[in-house]
């Protein structure tokens, strides 16, 4: 469906289905086959290789951390410059942004495949446990270039207006990299890299599969000669600076975390901490599929001027997310025990004892959280990255090392309360962000003004 179809003229609530619905599927699709490399090496290759996926996973990231940058970045000024009718700048946009992927991610795999054993090394793994984090580091490194790229042809598709064709994407990866994994772990019996390599194998071939319409010209946004200018680039930076700084600064937060338990307790304490990460990597996604599908709905109606949409759609954005996340506090609350047991089948009552106690302190995250993360994605799309990086770079890196300090007297328990914690201050200091915001995103009567022209009515649908 053309974008303007879609975005300016299906009504709001229709909209919100239309789009959170299938995006919040994609994502999930992405979050099972997530999960199911978690529990497929816990079940195959036990606990050490398991703690070592924990251990490079923030390593991982950030080897996507750019890529998002971009991705991300361009996906709002495109939306809105579709949604002023320049085409040809969201061509160019969309050129551009692609070959920076491309370039980024290759040269950030090179560095971190060279830095993979030293990286272990410099967390404190010794031995087996270093060795294989940093094999499944390096696979990951090998493959950036086409991996990286994958989420940001998924928000160029969903621009584009194929909704049901980004989850289609997202689905069959997710089955192609659960099959692949299960074939190379469980049948062939290889070792942890093979884990990194079904998930790589799988993205990639999804990757090319989300270019075809680009590639064949049928899509809405289509390659052309790159024009590449300083206005552009400062906007991409810009408006993609929140989901790089929460990416950044979240796995910074994470191997922290991970020094402090390889420090304190060892595998386990690692072991638990991944434990925790599955669990959040089913819930997260979920809200980011929500609030980011709507981030093309949101960008286009603002660029439009249709300010009345705006509220509209994000009011839908906000209760879904607070739905989502109030249930998986209460499953989180319930099942801490058949959770532990699904990625560490072969936990001794220590070990289980521990990740119950960590799960029931964790699930008090999610009757917060979901406020400042619904804020951060709002303001991200409607161009306002300051106000959103300060949420994002808060919730990721500031508060979780300012609770470190305090709670260390509680030792891991302060540890597991830590999330808990950070969404209580993130969720205050989104409330406050917004209602300071509110002259420039709302007024007491409900209008919102238009860029450049404050006092201007808002031109109807």
């Amino acid at each position: 469906m053309n974008s303007n179809l879609l975005y300016a003229k299906t009504p709001p609530v229709r909209l919100f289905f239309l789009a959170s619905l299938p995006g919040a599927v994609g994502m999930l699709s992405s979050a099972l086959y997530q999960m199911m490399d978690g529990i497929f090496v816990g079940q195959f290759l036990g606990e050490t290789a398991f703690a070592a996926v924990n251990l490079a996973m923030p390593f991982v990231i950030i080897n996507f951390a750019l890529a998002d940058l971009i991705g991300v970045g361009s996906a709002v000024p495109i939306s809105v410059c579709l949604g002023k009718r320049q085409e040809r700048e969201a061509n160019n946009i969309f050129t551009c942004a692609c070959l920076m992927i491309v370039g980024t991610g290759a040269l950030i795999g090179a560095v971190l495949y060279a830095a993979a054993p030293g990286l272990m090394r410099l967390m404190g793994a010794e031995g087996e446990f270093a060795a294989l984090a940093a094999q499944y580091l390096r696979v990951y490194a090998l493959c950036s270039p086409i991996t990286s790229i994958f989420y940001a042809v998924d928000n160029y598709l969903r621009i584009c207006g194929y909704i049901r064709g980004s989850m289609a994407v997202n689905i069959v990866m997710s089955v192609m990299v659960t099959g692949l994994e299960f074939l190379f772990l469980g049948v062939l019996r290889w070792g942890i890299w093979a884990a990194a390599l079904a998930t790589c194998t799988g993205v990639c071939v999804c990757t090319v599969a989300a270019f075809f319409p680009f590639f064949l010209r049928r899509a809405q946004l289509r390659f052309c000669r790159p024009r590449f200018h300083g206005r552009m680039l400062r906007q991409i930076v810009s408006c993609g600076s929140p989901t790089f700084l929460n990416n950044i600064a979240g796995r910074v937060t994470s191997i922290l975390m991970n020094a402090i338990l390889v420090r304190i307790s060892g595998e386990a304490a690692v072991s638990v901490y991944g434990v925790l990460m599955y669990a959040d990597g089913f819930v997260q996604p979920l809200l980011y599929g929500m609030c980011d599908s709507l981030q093309p709905a949101v960008g286009y109606n603002w660029g439009a001027r249709k300010y009345s949409r705006v509220r509209a759609i994000e009011k839908c954005c906000f209760a879904a997310s607070a739905a989502v996340s109030l249930l998986s506090a209460v499953l989180l609350l319930l099942l801490p025990r058949q959770i532990t047991l699904i990625f560490l089948p072969g936990a001794d009552a220590e070990l289980l004892r521990l990740s119950v106690l960590a799960l029931r302190l964790f699930s008090l995250t999610y009757l917060t959280r979901w406020f400042s993360f619904a804020a951060q994605s709002y303001l991200m799309a409607v161009e306002k990255p300051l106000p959103s990086s300060l949420i994002s770079v808060s919730t990721a890196l500031v508060f979780p090392v300012l609770l470190i300090a305090a709670l260390w007297p509680l030792g891991l328990t302060g540890i597991w309360l830590n999330f808990a914690g950070t969404a209580v201050l993130a969720a205050g200091l989104a409330g406050v962000l917004l209602f300071r915001l509110r002259g420039e995103l709302g007024r007491p009567d409900g209008e919102l003004p238009a860029p450049g022209d404050p006092d201007g009515p808002e031109p109807e649908p």
